[in-house]
């Protein structure tokens, strides 16, 4: 597997409406294409592609949205979720993510924060999304910061990773925009 058809197919071959959407034919191309991909970045044997930015961000996506395509619904789903906020992370302080022209693959270079339940993940997050991407994405960064702040997780991951759910935790399922 090629970083660059990863890449060619996250931001040349798909559309942002289908990045954060649950549909289940899209899900099924990510696994078929890149299921075997994602599950070896997942067991650490893409190390090599952590060299350069070009690579780097190919794993990310590997690591961090494919297995959320991919594994829907399992524990699976965020298997490789700190890996993926490792290579950020020194993705931004060696200044790949900053040095990014296109604004969507900053967007992703910086979405394992998002994804990320340790509230000073998130706080650290704010001032980046808000710098190196748009107001949409930014206020989507303060809605995820905002539940782990007030719960100290996401509860619509609580079923999948059998977590028991708090009965202010229930409730806030049920109110409109929770599941993200």
């Amino acid at each position: 597997m090629e970083a660059e058809r990863v890449l060619q197919f996250w931001f040349e071959q798909t559309r942002p409406r289908q990045w954060f959407a649950a549909d289940p034919a899209f899900d099924r191309r990510v696994r078929e294409g890149f299921g075997e991909a994602s599950r070896s970045a997942i067991a650490g044997e893409l190390s090599g592609w952590t060299t350069n930015a070009h690579d780097a961000l190919a794993l990310v996506l590997l690591l961090d949205q494919f297995p959320r395509q991919i594994w829907r619904d399992t524990p699976m789903a965020f298997a490789g979720d700190e890996r993926a906020l490792t290579l950020s992370r020194g993705a931004v302080a060696s200044g790949w993510v900053a040095a990014e022209p296109e604004r969507a693959r900053r967007q992703f270079w910086l979405m394992p924060w998002m994804h990320s339940e340790d509230l000073a993940v998130q706080e650290a997050a704010l001032p980046l999304f808000e710098r190196l991407t748009d107001s949409r994405t930014l206020e989507f960064a303060r809605r995820h910061r905002d539940v782990i702040a007030r719960f100290g997780r996401f509860p619509h991951r609580n079923a999948i990773l059998g977590r028991i759910s708090s009965e202010a935790e229930k409730a806030f399922l049920k109110t409109p925009g929770s599941r993200f």
